[in-house]
C-alpha cells in the first residue's frame, strides 16, 4: 500500500450523495477549501437507487391511473404498461449508473473529489484508501462532515443471504419484472415498490408486521393506500411476521408466524434503514461504530468542535430533501464558525430556533410525499404525535371529493385532508393530504406550519377556483363550524 503526504483542507466531507454535495456547495461558496470523499457513485443513494429511479418507475403508473379516471381518455389506456420502456426511462434517469455529470457539477463548485473508502483516523483527520490501494491522509482545519447516508436493514433470518433478497437497491434497479413479488414491510419503500411492480405486471403479496400501511402517517393514509393496492390486485396481509425464508428451485418461499408458505420469484425486504457508520473510524474519536451520530441543531456532534453528522447518519429525518436542508444549515454553521461569527458575546448558532444555523424544521415541520396511488403527503405532527407532545389540539377533516377541483381532476376522486390545529395559538401543528395529485399541495401546508401562520390569517390566503387547493377553504370552514 502506497501512502502519500497529508493534504490540508478547511473542510473534509465523507460521502458525495446529495447531502455531501450540498455541504460542499455551501462551504465552497463561503470560500473554504473542501475535499469530498466517495467510495461509490457521486450523487449517492438518491440518484441511483432511491428517489430518482423509484419515481421514474412510478410516474407512468400514476399517469395511467389518472388517465383512467378522465372521460374521453380512459378507454385509450386500458392496456398494460410497456414495461421495457418504463425500465429504459428509469435507466435514463439514473444516467445508466454513471456519475460523470455529478462529478462535473462537484468540480464546478471547486471541491476536490477523492475516490475511495474514507475513515476517520483521529480528530480532524481522514484517511482515504483508493481503488488502487493508495492511501492519502486529509486533514481538516475547521470541520469533518460525515454524510455517508444509510443502507437497508435486513432481519437476522437464517439463510437469508442464500435467498438473495431484494433491498431498495434491487427493487429500483431490477432489469426485469418478476412474475410474483413478496414485499416484506408496510412503510414508504414497501408501498411505493408494491405500487410500481404491481402495475408493471408482478403479482404482489405484502407481508406487514403491523396493523396497516404507512404507520408514521395519519391512519387514514395507510387505509386509503391499502384499499387502492388491493383493488389493483395486490394481496396485503397485516399482523404477519416472516419467520423463515428459502429459495427452492429458483422459487422464494417465505414462512409466516401463522405457518403459511408464500411463494414468489423475488422477495423485497423493506424493513428499515441503518446508518452507514460501521466502518468510518468512529472508534478513533471515541464514538461507537454502527450507531447513528447524535447532533445538536447545527448538526455538530456534541463534545466536539469539528465533527458534523448530516443526513441519514443522524437519524433525525431519513429523507433526501431533509438531509439537503440539514446540509445547508451545517454548511452555514461551519462557515460562520470558521469566520469567527459564533465567537464569544454572540448566541451560539444552535441556540436560535428557525435561525440560519439551526435545523429546527427537523423537529416541527418535516414534509414527505409517498408516491403511491393515491398519493399521501404530510408535514409536521400527526394528531397522535401532537397529543403525545402535550399540545392541546383539534383535528379537522375534509373529504377531498367535496372540492370542485378534485371532481374535475378525476371522476370518482377519493381522498381526505386533515389539519391539526393548536387551540392555544390557533396555528397548524400538522397537515395531511391523501388523494391523486396531492403531492403538489404539501408545500403550501409546509409554509403554513413553518411560518406558524394563524388560522385567522389563512382566511386571507384565497385558493384559486376550481383547484384542488380549495381544500384549504373547506378545512377552515370545518374548523370554524366545529
Amino acid at each position: 500500500m502506497t501512502e502519500t503526504d497529508s493534504i490540508a483542507y478547511d473542510v473534509v466531507v465523507l460521502g458525495a450523495g446529495p447531502v455531501g454535495e450540498n455541504v460542499a456547495d455551501r462551504t465552497r461558496a463561503a470560500g473554504l477549501t473542501t475535499a469530498v470523499v466517495e467510495n461509490e457513485l457521486v450523487g449517492g443513494e438518491c440518484s441511483y437507487w432511491a428517489c430518482m429511479p423509484s419515481k421514474a418507475l412510478l410516474r407512468p403508473v400514476i399517469a395511467r391511473a389518472d388517465a383512467r379516471r378522465v372521460p374521453g381518455l380512459r378507454h385509450l389506456v386500458q392496456g398494460p404498461l410497456d414495461a421495457p420502456a418504463v425500465l429504459a426511462h428509469r435507466d435514463e434517469y439514473t444516467a445508466h449508473w454513471r456519475d460523470d455529470g455529478q462529478v462535473g457539477w462537484l468540480e464546478g463548485v471547486g471541491a476536490d473529489l477523492y475516490r475511495g473508502h474514507g475513515r476517520l483516523a483521529g480528530p480532524r483527520t481522514v484517511t482515504v484508501t483508493g481503488p488502487d490501494g493508495t492511501r492519502r491522509t486529509l486533514t481538516a482545519r475547521h470541520a469533518v462532515a460525515v454524510c455517508t447516508g444509510s443502507r437497508a436493514r435486513l432481519p437476522g433470518l437464517p439463510g437469508l443471504a442464500d435467498v438473495r433478497p431484494w433491498t431498495s437497491r434491487e427493487a429500483t434497479s431490477a432489469k426485469a419484472v418478476p412474475g410474483r413479488l413478496i414485499v416484506v414491510g408496510g412503510g414508504v419503500v414497501a408501498t411505493e415498490m408494491a405500487t410500481a411492480w404491481q402495475a408493471l405486471g408482478s403479482r404482489v403479496t405484502m407481508l406487514v408486521r403491523g396493523k396497516g400501511l404507512l404507520p408514521r402517517m395519519e391512519p387514514f393514509a395507510g387505509e386509503l393506500v391499502a384499499e387502492a393496492l388491493t383493488e389493483a390486485g395486490a394481496e396485503i396481509r397485516t399482523g404477519t411476521t416472516v419467520t423463515a425464508v428459502s429459495r427452492e428451485n429458483g422459487t422464494v418461499v417465505a414462512v409466516t408466524d401463522a405457518g403459511d408458505r408464500v411463494e414468489a420469484d423475488e422477495i423485497l425486504f423493506a424493513t428499515g434503514r441503518a446508518p452507514r457508520t460501521d466502518d468510518i473510524g468512529l472508534d478513533t474519536v471515541g464514538l461507537q461504530p454502527g450507531r447513528p451520530l447524535p447532533v445538536d441543531d447545527s448538526l455538530r456532534v456534541p463534545g466536539t468542535d469539528w465533527l458534523y453528522a448530516i443526513g441519514d447518519v443522524n437519524e433525525r429525518a431519513l429523507l433526501t430533501h431533509q438531509g439537503k436542508y440539514q446540509a445547508r444549515i451545517a454548511g452555514a454553521a461551519i462557515a460562520a464558525r470558521a469566520a469567527g461569527d459564533a465567537a464569544s458575546g454572540k448566541a451560539s448558532p444552535e441556540a436560535e430556533p428557525w435561525g440560519a444555523h439551526a435545523a429546527t424544521a427537523d423537529h416541527a415541520a418535516v414534509p414527505q410525499v409517498v408516491f403511491t396511488d393515491p398519493e399521501a403527503a404530510a408535514v409536521g405532527l400527526s394528531l397522535a404525535e401532537a397529543e403525545e407532545a402535550g399540545h392541546r389540539v383539534r383535528a379537522v377533516d375534509v373529504d377531498l371529493s367535496s372540492v370542485a377541483g378534485a371532481g374535475l381532476y378525476a371522476d370518482g376522486y377519493r381522498g381526505r385532508a386533515r389539519m391539526v390545529v393548536d387551540l392555544e395559538d390557533e396555528i397548524l401543528r400538522g397537515v395531511t393530504f391523501v388523494g391523486p395529485g396531492v403531492g403538489e399541495l404539501i408545500h403550501s401546508a409546509t409554509i403554513a406550519v413553518v411560518g406558524q401562520v394563524p388560522v385567522s390569517r389563512l382566511w386571507h390566503a384565497v385558493p384559486s377556483y376550481p383547484t384542488v387547493s380549495e381544500v384549504w377553504l373547506r378545512l377552515l370552514e370545518a374548523y370554524r363550524d366545529s
